[in-house]
């Protein structure tokens, strides 16, 4: 039985980067942020020290995993996975949506939907696509 399923973000050198933006943009709560520096017993190649190994991120109820790739075997650029963040607070998720856009692309702008939501997608300024639901009451 699956309990829960967490996404696992890759970035090319700019994890920590990604982190300070989501931090400041989501109101999300790093933990466990580790460099490929802190790896016992191992020295990384001096291009990967101050990558991101590992990281955790609280974003409400919800847990993001991320890390940055190896130098020399980079993430393929955007797929085909969203980040899916569901809010309760219009105001809140446009406040957020706007944040996190700055630098990236906005693919689809803040709307109502048919479905009874306030809906947008963005891609961050790291390449990551973002969808924003807020089900209305």
């Amino acid at each position: 039985m699956i309990k829960m399923s967490t996404p696992y973000l890759n970035f090319n050198g700019t994890g920590a980067k990604a982190i300070a933006l989501y931090e400041k943009a989501l109101g999300a709560k790093a933990e466990n942020v580790m460099k490929f520096s802190d790896i016992p017993g191992e020295a990384p190649k001096p291009e990967n020290e101050d990558r991101v190994v590992h990281a955790t991120l609280h974003l409400g109820a919800g847990l993001i995993m991320l890390s940055d790739t190896p130098a020399d075997r980079p993430a393929p650029p955007a797929g085909n996975t969203h980040v899916c963040l569901e809010f309760d607070d219009v105001a809140d998720q446009k406040q957020k949506f706007d944040a996190l856009a700055v630098g990236g692309q906005v693919t689809m702008p803040l709307m109502d939907t048919f479905w009874g939501a306030t809906f947008g997608m963005l891609i961050d300024a790291y390449g990551i696509s973002w969808m924003f639901n807020c089900t209305k009451k």
